[in-house]
């Protein structure tokens, strides 16, 4: 047997070397004439799937980590166990989407006419088929898209049944639930005409439409609590994050960008995080995309997760009530030190796997500096990035000191005017069904297995550690 001395380092190592070894053979750079994503997604899935029967047969008794008490005990963390084809996540590096990092995604996905973000059209494309669309793929996925965001009426009535004051993502994760009754994948399961080696057709279905309609349900419960229920149509002339900015009652042509970048950089972020895995988890009983998607709302839901972006600009915003606009470096350093000292801790800042600064951070900070340079929270905010990491270091307990995706997003929304952070975590959902979804079609086209770990108690932990010493 094979032990490492540390399955993090090895890790990063081996994720290295993929990368670096798939650049020669890589498709991704390469580009198709074929408009059609399910025509592309039929060429490519036999070549992954007769590559998973190898990998299987002849690479499967290697191991790849050695499992201790502590990752028992602590979430499992640094444990490799969980096939996830969309991104791959380093701890010094960041995310890759299919091997290509945020600033190469900035740099070659294709853009908006009007703007430099990447469209998140052209993220999707790229998730399902690792290759780069071209232009005119992007616009027509767009297209399709907005073709398939027709939302039934039930839809909002399921959502109107909880009182409006209800939190966000309940009202949005109820609404999710509802789409689940035009479910192709259950249609064609109960029917028993479909062979295994075919699930991901419905699933595929299932999953663009998903992702078509929940900037629609979303945008619905945010005009249901902050907007009197006004509600604002879907432009189908518009791209995914302009009009998810449009039907949120926004049509600056920044704050389309932003939405684009955002929607973009929250799409992925490999598979062991709550939300991923928790959709990952319920898909492998083969519930439809629906279904499992939901789950992955209600992971997403909490404060340790997808929550902590709205306690960012909560926190933000208490520094200013408590001690101007205007703080500077000694006072701000003095109140993180308070936060701290109260049992606290600094939202925004540390995370499971990144050891740096998250470069979802930095390309928003990019961002702000281009769009907002004066404005008082995000001067804040890069204040925060001086002070806040070295008083982390000195306490010596954190693994990480350094700002994540969290610390930064809810800065550039207030600024546009997207104020009620209670509403940010529906606008991580909405994004996160890029990457859940496009994984849960690969989880289908490979055949991935239900999973099922093994679970121990301490007694067990007890005797094993007793006998292995």
């Amino acid at each position: 047997m094979v032990f490492f001395r540390s399955v993090s380092a090895i890790s990063r190592l081996r994720s290295r070397a993929v990368q670096q070894s798939s650049l020669s053979n890589s498709v991704r750079w390469l580009h198709s004439s074929e408009l059609d994503l399910k025509s592309q997604m039929q060429e490519i899935i036999p070549e992954q799937q007769d590559r998973l029967k190898k990998l299987k047969s002849e690479q499967g008794k290697v191991p790849v980590g050695n499992i201790t008490v502590d990752m028992v005990l602590g979430g499992m963390r640094g444990m490799t166990g969980l096939l996830w084809e969309t991104s791959l996540l380093d701890a010094d590096e960041g995310i890759r989407f299919r091997g290509m990092s945020i600033p190469e995604c900035q740099k070659i996905l294709p853009s908006a006419e009007s703007g430099e973000e990447p469209l998140p059209e052209s993220l999707l494309w790229l998730l399902l088929t690792g290759k780069v669309p071209t232009k005119e793929q992007a616009n027509a996925l767009s297209t399709e898209l907005a073709h398939r965001a027709a939302v039934p009426d039930y839809i909002y009535k399921a959502i109107d049944a909880l009182p409006s004051t209800a939190h966000p993502m309940t009202q949005f994760a109820s609404g999710v639930m509802a789409l689940q009754v035009q479910s192709e994948f259950q249609k064609a399961y109960e029917q028993g005409d479909i062979s295994k080696s075919k699930y991901w057709e419905p699933t595929f279905e299932d999953a663009l439409n998903l992702i078509a309609r929940v900037p629609v349900v979303a945008s619905y419960v945010y005009r249901r609590m902050y907007k009197d229920g006004s509600i604002i149509p879907l432009d189908d002339s518009l791209d995914y994050g302009a009009n998810f900015s449009h039907m949120l009652g926004f049509d600056s042509p920044q704050m389309k960008e932003l939405m684009r970048l955002y929607v973009t950089i929250h799409s992925d972020h490999e598979g062991g995080n709550v939300s991923a895995h928790a959709g990952h988890l319920v898909g492998s009983a083969l519930s439809d995309p629906y279904l499992s998607f939901a789950a992955a709302l209600n992971g997403l839901a909490g404060p340790l997760h997808g929550l902590a972006n709205q306690e960012v600009l909560l926190w933000i915003k208490l520094v200013v009530e408590e001690c101007g606009e205007s703080i500077s470096k000694e006072q701000l350093k003095d109140y993180v030190w308070k936060t701290l000292n109260s049992g606290k801790v600094v939202p925004g800042y540390g995370h499971g796997v990144l050891r740096k600064t998250d470069p979802r951070y930095i390309c928003q900070r990019e961002f702000a500096l281009k769009h907002l340079p004066d404005d008082p929270l995000f001067q804040l905010v890069s204040k925060l990035y001086e002070v806040v990491p070295p008083i982390l270091t000195e306490l010596g307990k954190v693994k990480n000191p350094w700002p994540n995706v969290d610390a930064h997003s809810g800065v550039l929304l207030n600024y546009y005017g997207l104020t009620e952070a209670r509403y940010y975590t529906v606008l991580f959902g909405v994004s996160r069904s890029l990457g859940i979804c496009s994984q849960l079609i690969w989880d289908r086209a490979l055949g991935l297995p239900l999973e099922r770990p093994k679970s121990v108690n301490m007694d067990w932990l007890d005797n094993f550690t007793r006998l292995n010493r």
